[in-house]
């Protein structure tokens, strides 16, 4: 099935800036995310999809790549990816080589290759997000064979020039008046042949382990950013350098706050009591309890701010604000005379309800108008 454009993903446009594509990757991510939607299954797989299209125009090489390349050039399958060891000047580089015989600039063919880079998904609390953390990952890696110290041979031996190429990692072919080179299919380009492989690693000189690595969480990281760990990927191949890890941040839903950039919002219950005759209330921060006074006759919706009760983002130079919206709850399991109190207040509010409920009266004025015109 043919993929989906990752602008269209993230509806955003071609020439959109990277504050526009993170902002409407961070949207999505919300919507979709799989612990906002445990009964949705299809949630799960535009979550997935929203990640890919992030990943791949958040980074500028990868969507310069995808601009023009399409998919084609970020696929690692089709040999151009941009997130592989080389990415385009390996992809062509192999082609070159098989055509000119390793020649490229008059060197000849490496068989240095850097290792892949990793990727790491971790997952913080809001809290550690907001005041930044130290933890500890466990990944897998491909690490150097101790057995053979790398070269793929048994202990004692060593590995052989290539018989069939001769050492060269390449083989000609000729085809009438064509005379091609291409990789030789002994051993696949090393030019070298490992007659007893290593019992331990069967001749790969890498073998799978899992290493432990501390990692540094600056306060301020929000949802799909990065954290990069030079040199902790893969190792390379034949003494190439080792790749990258990036540690790839998400955040877990939070009980009480929803966060939007260095913003935080919250739902703030107060009965009818406190919202009609007004009171001071207690609203929970990120560092402790604040109190807000609440204004007589207040409406369910009703925001406050608290300026600088936020987050401070990691490029930015101030605290968000915490928003607070009120939502008046009606009281539940009322006695017979707190339903009398009620009925009592309902009947000295009748005659003049249009003074006591202004929104109710408009909004009824208004109806009767649409129907009027109608």
């Amino acid at each position: 099935m043919a993929k989906r454009d990752y602008y269209d993903i993230l509806g955003v446009n071609r020439d959109a800036a990277d504050e526009d594509i993170k902002k409407a990757y961070r949207k999505l991510a919300m919507k979709f995310h799989p612990d906002r939607n445990p009964d949705n299954p299809k949630a799960e797989e535009h979550f997935k999809e929203v990640k890919e299209a992030y990943e791949i125009l958040s980074d500028s090489d990868k969507r310069a790549a995808y601009d023009q390349y399409g998919h084609a050039g970020v696929d690692p399958q089709a040999g151009m990816g941009a997130a592989g060891a080389g990415g385009f000047s390996d992809a062509f580089g192999g082609i070159f080589d098989e055509i000119f015989g390793g020649r490229r600039g008059g060197g000849g063919r490496s068989n240095v290759y850097r290792g892949a880079d990793l990727r790491y998904n971790l997952e913080i609390s809001l809290e550690q997000a907001a005041f930044g953390t130290e933890t500890k990952i466990r990944i897998p890696t491909m690490e150097v064979c101790e057995a053979c110290h790398g070269s793929g041979a048994k202990a004692g031996t060593q590995p052989k020039t290539c018989p069939t190429c001769q050492g060269s990692g390449q083989v000609r072919l000729q085809q009438g008046f064509f005379s091609i080179q291409q990789t030789c299919p002994k051993c696949h380009g090393t030019g070298r042949y490992i007659a007893d492989p290593c019992g331990v690693c069967h001749g790969a000189g890498r073998v799978k382990q899992h290493k432990t690595l501390a990692v540094k969480i600056p306060a301020g990281v929000d949802e799909g950013d990065r954290i990069r760990l030079s040199g902790e990927g893969e190792h390379g191949i034949n003494g190439g350098p080792a790749g990258d890890l990036y540690v790839q941040i998400h955040l877990k839903p939070h009980a009480v706050f929803q966060r939007e950039q260095n913003d935080l919002h919250c739902e703030m219950p107060i009965s009818f009591t406190t919202a009609a005759l007004g009171g001071e209330i207690d609203i929970p921060t990120l560092d402790g309890a604040a109190k807000i006074r609440v204004p007589a006759e207040t409406q369910s919706g009703k925001v406050f701010r608290l300026r600088g009760k936020g987050i401070k983002g990691v490029r930015s130079n101030a605290h968000g604000d915490l928003l607070c919206h009120v939502v008046v709850e009606t009281p539940v399991h009322l006695t017979e005379r707190q339903k009398e109190l009620l009925r009592e207040l309902e009947d000295s509010s009748r005659d003049n309800a249009g003074h006591h409920n202004p929104r109710a009266k408009s909004w009824m004025d208004r109806v009767r108008d649409f129907f009027a015109a109608t």
